[in-house]
């Protein structure tokens, strides 16, 4: 199911929804919700919003090719968990090509060892698709830590 749901769907269609703000509450099953080390929020061209929550962001950094294991939370915008690897017990490991395309850009910008949290407007996410638990038109919230590149954790 997992992969099914980040397994980058043929058809995404813009939906015109504007970059909303993540849920209320940033606490996080990847850690603990201290986020001292937390960045602002910044907006990529495309319309992504991220920011670094955890980790120093000096590590290695993963190519748009490469394989990486994670751990990972994904939510609705009303805070409706859909998704979690904590859920299944395991750190996940995935080719970034295969992903949805707000993972594809959104997971280069981390290091080894950062925790961040991504806005994925519903262009870069499913678009116009369901995906299982998730509707058509989405804005979704993840909350990623990179632990490893290449396969290796």
């Amino acid at each position: 199911m997992r992969l099914l749901l980040l397994t980058l769907l043929a058809a995404t269609a813009a939906c015109g929804q504007q970059n909303e703000a993540p849920p209320a509450s940033t606490a996080n099953s990847l850690g603990s919700t201290q986020q001292s080390n937390a960045t602002e929020w910044q907006t990529t061209p495309s319309g992504i919003r991220y920011r670094r929550i955890s980790g120093a962001g000096t590590g290695p950094k993963p190519s748009q090719t490469d394989t990486v294991t994670i751990h990972y939370v994904g939510k609705l915008m009303d805070g409706t968990e859909f998704d979690s690897s904590f859920r299944a017990g395991e750190p996940v490991t995935m080719a970034l090509p295969s992903l949805i395309p707000g993972w594809r850009e959104g997971v280069p910008l981390m290091s080894v060892g950062d925790i961040y949290e991504f806005v994925i407007p519903p262009e870069l996410g499913y678009g116009a698709s369901e995906a299982g638990p998730i509707p058509a038109n989405s804005t979704l919230h993840f909350t990623i830590g990179l632990i490893g590149i290449g396969g290796q954790g």
